[in-house]
C-alpha cells in the first residue's frame, strides 16, 4: 500500500500502481471527469501514470493554470499532427503551451502557410481531436530516438535529442502520430472541442538570427465552443481599448522615428494627465513623510560598477558615453536607486534620524530590443515613480506595511480592486544571479512574508523571481478584461547598503548598516497609464479626465453665456472646455462621448434665460437642467467617490 497527501491534507491509502485518475474516482465520479492532468511530488504526471510510492499529489482541471497549460500543450500535439497531413514533407521542431494557447514551430520547406489556411487547418484539428486518441507517454533509448528523426531527415529533433542524456528521453503517442515529449498531457484528445488558429509568424531556430528561420503557428482551443466564442469576443474588446489606439485618439502621447524607436512624446493632454498623477502620489507620500529629491540622467558608469547593476544589465543598456576626458565614461541612468544611495551618503545619520524616506519621479533609460518595444508597456525610456527608505532593521516591518498601505491607497483611488500579491524569492538552483550572503536574503525574505501576513493579503510565492539586489513584494491586478499586470512593486535590500558603505549610528554609538526598501506605487509612469487606459477604455476616474466637461452651445448667439459658464466652473476647479463651432448640437455630443468626455453641459436660450444648465452625461444619461453650483457640487461627489484622502498611520 501506498499512502497519497492531498492539496487539504487528507490522507489516502492505495495499492502500489493506483493511477492520478483512479484517485479522482475515488474522491468523486463528477470530479473525476473533470480531471485533466495531475503533478504528483512536483513533477508532472500523466492522469494514467503509475503510482509506485508515497507522495503528494494534486489533481487539475480546466479551471486550473497547471490544467489550462496541459490542454494547450496537448493541442499543440494535435495542430502538429494536422500540419504533417495537411503539408507532407515538413519538419516539426517543438511546440510549448503559452499564457493564452500555443504554438508549433516548423520548418515548412516548399509549403507556406497564411491566413487562407487557418480553417483547413482547423477543421483538421476538430477531426483529429473527435478520434479520442489517448495521449501515451513511453520512454525511447537515445539511439533509436536519434535514428527515428534521422531517418526522417529532422534535423531540428536530432540537435534536441543530442543534448539530452540516455534514460530521460520519451516519446508522446497519440492516433499515428509520434513526437518527442516530456509529459504532460490531457486523458485524450476528445476534450479538446473548440480550436483557433490566432496567427502565423517567423521565428529564428532556438531564437538565434543566426540559424534557419521557422514558420511559427499560434493557436488557442477550449473544452467548449461557448469560451472560444467568449475569448475572440474578449479579443476583440481588447482591440477597442488598445491602449496605442486610445493613445492616439484622446491625444494623449505620440512616437516619433526621427526622436526614435520606445521614446515616448507625451501631448499636452497626456502630459497634463500625468502631472494630475504625481501631484496624487506627492501628496500622498509628503503625509507620509518622504522628501523629494532630484537626480541627473546620467552618471559616471563607476557608480553602476558598484551598485552591481552594470554587470547585470549593462551588456543590454544603453553603451558608456565617452567623454573628452581621458578614460571617463558615463552611462544613461537605467536605474535611480544608486543615485538616492549616495544622496543619503551626503552626511552622516542617527539612528534618531532614521527613517530617510528619499522619493523621485525619475526618468531612467534601457535599451530593449526593439522586437520588444510595445506602446507605453515596453519603452527605452520611462519615468519611475521611485523611492527609497532608509531605516533601521527594527524599522524594516514598520515601514514595510507602511509602503503596502500606500499603494493600497494608489489602487483604490484608480479602481484596481482586484489584485493579488506575489511574494518573489531567489532561485536556490542559481545563486550567481544574486548579490549578497545567504543569511541577508534570508533576513529580508522573512521579513516580507511576515508583513504581507500581518495585513492579511492574498500572496503566492514566486522562486527565482527576485531582483538581483533582494526579494520583492510585487502587486498582480487585473483588469476590465480579467488580464492580469504586475503593477507595483516594494523590495527589500540588505546588500546596497553593504555595496555603497552605507551607515548610521546606533544607540550603541557604533557604526551600522540602514536596510533600504525600494518602492514603486505605479512602477512607471508610461506602463501605468497604458495600462490604466485599457482597464478604463479611456474612461479615467473623474479626477484624473483631462477634460470633466464640454460646453456645447446650441449657435453662436450663445457664446458669451457659454464662456460664463466656463469662468463659473473655472472657479469651482472644474476642467472644462467651450464647443462653438457651427455644428450641429447631435454632432458635437457625439464628438464629446467619442473623446470620452463625462459631461456634456448644452446652452441655448432657456439656459439663458434662467441662468442654469443643461447636463448629459457620457453615456447618454439626462441630468436634466441644475445651476452651475448643483452641477459643482455634483462633480466634486463623484469625485470624493474614489478619490478620498490619504491618512497613514503614524
Amino acid at each position: 500500500m501506498i499512502h497519497i497527501t492531498l492539496p487539504d491534507g487528507s490522507v489516502k491509502n492505495f495499492e502500489a500502481g493506483v493511477t492520478p485518475m483512479d484517485v479522482a474516482k475515488d474522491i468523486s465520479e463528477g470530479f473525476a471527469r473533470n480531471v485533466i492532468s495531475a503533478k504528483f511530488n512536483d513533477t508532472v504526471v500523466e492522469t494514467v501514470t503509475p503510482l509506485m510510492e508515497d507522495g503528494s499529489l494534486i489533481l487539475f482541471t480546466w479551471n486550473n493554470e497547471e490544467g489550462k497549460k496541459a490542454f494547450w500543450h496537448s493541442s499543440a500535439h494535435i495542430l502538429a499532427q494536422a500540419l504533417e497531413e495537411l503539408y507532407p514533407g515538413i519538419k516539426l521542431t517543438i511546440g510549448p503551451a503559452i499564457e493564452n494557447g500555443f504554438y508549433y514551430d516548423v520548418d515548412t520547406g516548399d509549403h507556406t502557410i497564411s491566413e487562407n489556411d487557418f480553417k483547413k487547418i482547423e477543421d483538421k484539428m476538430l477531426e483529429i481531436a473527435r478520434g479520442k486518441h489517448d495521449f501515451k507517454m513511453h520512454p525511447v533509448t537515445k539511439s533509436n530516438a536519434l535514428a527515428l528523426y534521422k531517418e526522417q531527415g529532422n534535423e531540428y529533433k536530432v540537435e534536441l535529442i543530442e543534448n539530452l542524456e540516455d534514460g530521460t528521453i520519451t516519446f508522446c503517442d497519440h492516433s499515428n502520430f509520434t513526437d518527442l515529449c516530456r509529459g504532460g498531457h490531457i486523458p485524450n484528445t476528445s476534450i479538446v472541442k473548440a480550436v483557433k488558429i490566432m496567427s502565423v509568424a517567423g521565428a529564428y531556430w532556438r531564437g538565434d538570427e543566426n540559424k534557419p528561420q521557422l514558420t511559427r503557428v499560434y493557436g488557442i482551443s477550449f473544452p467548449k465552443q461557448k469560451e472560444l466564442t467568449e475569448y475572440l469576443n474578449l479579443l476583440e474588446e481588447a482591440k477597442k481599448r488598445d491602449h496605442r489606439k486610445l493613445g492616439k485618439e484622446l491625444e494623449l502621447f505620440t512616437f516619433s522615428q526621427k526622436v526614435g524607436q520606445g521614446l515616448p512624446l507625451w501631448l499636452p493632454k497626456g502630459a497634463a494627465l500625468r502631472e494630475r498623477l504625481e501631484n496624487f502620489l506627492k501628496q500622498a507620500q509628503k503625509k507620509a513623510g518622504y522628501e523629494m529629491v532630484v537626480t541627473p540622467h546620467i552618471a559616471q558608469k563607476e557608480l553602476y560598477v558598484t551598485s552591481g547593476h552594470f554587470a547585470k544589465y549593462g551588456e543590454d543598456s544603453f553603451k558608456p558615453i565617452k567623454t573628452p576626458a581621458e578614460g571617463e565614461e558615463f552611462m544613461l541612468k537605467p536605474m535611480n536607486c544608486p543615485h538616492h544611495c549616495e544622496i543619503y551618503k551626503n552626511r552622516p545619520f542617527s539612528y534618531r534620524e532614521l527613517p530617510k524616506r528619499y522619493a523621485e519621479f525619475g526618468t531612467v533609460y534601457r535599451y530593449e530590443q526593439s522586437g520588444e518595444l510595445h506602446g507605453l508597456t515596453r519603452v527605452r525610456g520611462f519615468t519611475q515613480d521611485d523611492a527609497h527608505i532608509f531605516c533601521t532593521p527594527e524599522q524594516l516591518d514598520e515601514e514595510f506595511k507602511n509602503v503596502i498601505d500606500l499603494v493600497l491607497y494608489v489602487f483604490g483611488s484608480l479602481g484596481f480592486d482586484n489584485f493579488t500579491t506575489q511574494v518573489s524569492l531567489r532561485d536556490p538552483e542559481n545563486p550567481e544571479k544574486y548579490i549578497g550572503k545567504d543569511e541577508v536574503w534570508e533576513k529580508a525574505e522573512s521579513a516580507i512574508i511576515s508583513a504581507v501576513e500581518d495585513k492579511g493579503l492574498n500572496y503566492v510565492i514566486e522562486t527565482g523571481e527576485a531582483a538581483f539586489y533582494g526579494p520583492k513584494l510585487d502587486f498582480m491586478v487585473k483588469d476590465a478584461l480579467g488580464r492580469k499586470w504586475q503593477l507595483g512593486t516594494i523590495q527589500v535590500d540588505y546588500n546596497l547598503p553593504e555595496r555603497f558603505e552605507l551607515t548610521y549610528k546606533g544607540n550603541d554609538n557604533e557604526l551600522h548598516r540602514p536596510v533600504m526598501i525600494h518602492r514603486a506605487p505605479f512602477g512607471s509612469m508610461e506602463r501605468f497609464v497604458a495600462i490604466l487606459l485599457e482597464h478604463t477604455a479611456g474612461n479615467f476616474p473623474l479626477w484624473l479626465m483631462p477634460d470633466q466637461a464640454i460646453i456645447l452651445s446650441l449657435s453662436e448667439k450663445y457664446e458669451n453665456y457659454a464662456k460664463n459658464v466656463l469662468n463659473l466652473l473655472e472657479n469651482h476647479e472644474i476642467r472644462a472646455l467651450v464647443d462653438n463651432r457651427n455644428e450641429t448640437i447631435g454632432k458635437k455630443i457625439r464628438e464629446a462621448e467619442m473623446n470620452k468626455i463625462p459631461f456634456m453641459i448644452i446652452v441655448g436660450e432657456n439656459e439663458e434665460k434662467s441662468g442654469m444648465i443643461s447636463v448629459r452625461k457620457h453615456g447618454g444619461e439626462d441630468l436634466g437642467s441644475i445651476s452651475v453650483a448643483d452641477f459643482a457640487h455634483l462633480i466634486k461627489s463623484e469625485i470624493n467617490k474614489t478619490l478620498k484622502p490619504f491618512n497613514p498611520i503614524k
